[in-house]
């Protein structure tokens, strides 16, 4: 049984009319008329009893027509949905995002975008480090993630720039260092830090270490280590220290914990839009496009986050 043979059924049964049916189908009458014989043959039963003018159509064919016109919707139904897959209008699409700098700014901003565009497109978000979403994005488990790229220099990923983060120091409210009108890092020589680990992000921790030294901290008095930022603020918060950390901290800062900038840590990270080349999802395509003319309009690839 072929689909053809259901739909020249399906108008020769709502019409009862051979003429008519061929009229709707833009089909020969001899055509139409011998591919329900081939169908019948097939079946082996009437579906219709021939009369003077027209047709009228059996029992056992009014029970197949009510099939055929649920059969023949639900694939029809099918091919529309598989169309706007394969045009990028409908389908899954699943991101990666580093919790820390995804609160406010170019990340949440351009999701939002993303999903008044195309609000049919099932956006699948999980916070992952930026190592993990590199391996994730080439075993092709995630289609794209936000992330920082220094994290591997070698990752081999398509990535567009979206922004950076400045490295600021988090204090306890009533700290002493809050009395100064301006912090340099030899001025930290004394503190004492809640830190992230080397491990979590090993170039970006060698650049910070780098940086700190060249500004009198060659050895940053570390009482507590934790890849996970609020962890460190929350630290911070209890008096456990101070800690270098991200500028978009400012956007979740808790109460008790002050943001102050350090003038000469002049150290930023760049953080991506990052995605395999080869793959060739269309809603991966409108995504990068969507993130590339949010940067482009507002000039937000050197934006600093939470400044």
């Amino acid at each position: 049984m072929e689909m053809r043979q259901l739909r020249y059924f399906l108008a020769v049964g709502e019409e009862q009319h051979y003429g008519r049916a061929a009229l709707r189908l833009r089909v020969a009458q001899p055509a139409l008329s011998r591919q329900i014989q081939n169908l019948e043959q097939e079946i082996g039963f009437e579906l219709f009893k021939r009369l003077p003018r027209g047709v009228k159509i059996t029992d056992a064919g009014k029970l197949l027509l009510d099939d055929a016109r649920r059969i023949l919707q639900e694939v029809d139904d099918a091919v529309a949905r598989a169309k706007r897959i394969a045009s990028g209008q409908s389908g899954t699409l699943r991101i990666g995002f580093v919790e820390s700098i995804s609160w406010q700014g170019i990340v949440p901003d351009s999701l939002r975008d993303f999903r008044l565009r195309h609000p049919d497109v099932e956006l699948q978000l999980k916070s992952l480090r930026t190592l993990e979403q590199i391996a994730a994005i080439h075993s092709g488990s995630l289609d794209a993630g936000y992330g920082l790229p220094i994290a591997n220099r070698e990752h081999g990923l398509a990535h567009i720039q979206i922004g950076l983060i400045k490295q600021v120091l988090a204090v306890p409210n009533g700290h002493p260092l809050m009395e100064k009108k301006q912090i340099r890092l030899k001025d930290l020589v004394d503190a004492t830090f809640v830190a992230f680990p080397r491990w979590a992000i090993p170039n970006a921790y060698d650049r910070l270490m780098a940086a700190c030294a060249r500004g009198g901290l060659k050895a940053p008095r570390v009482v507590q280590q934790t890849a996970v930022e609020t962890m460190i603020l929350s630290l911070v918060q209890c008096g456990v220290g101070v800690a270098l950390i991200s500028s978009a901290a400012r956007w979740r800062c808790p109460p008790g914990v002050t943001i102050l900038p350090v003038v000469d840590l002049n150290v930023t990270f760049p953080f991506a839009l990052m995605w395999k080349e080869n793959n060739n999802s269309p809603l991966l395509a409108k995504l990068v496009d969507n993130v590339k003319c949010l940067v482009d309009q507002k000039g937000r690839d050197n934006e600093i986050l939470g400044e």
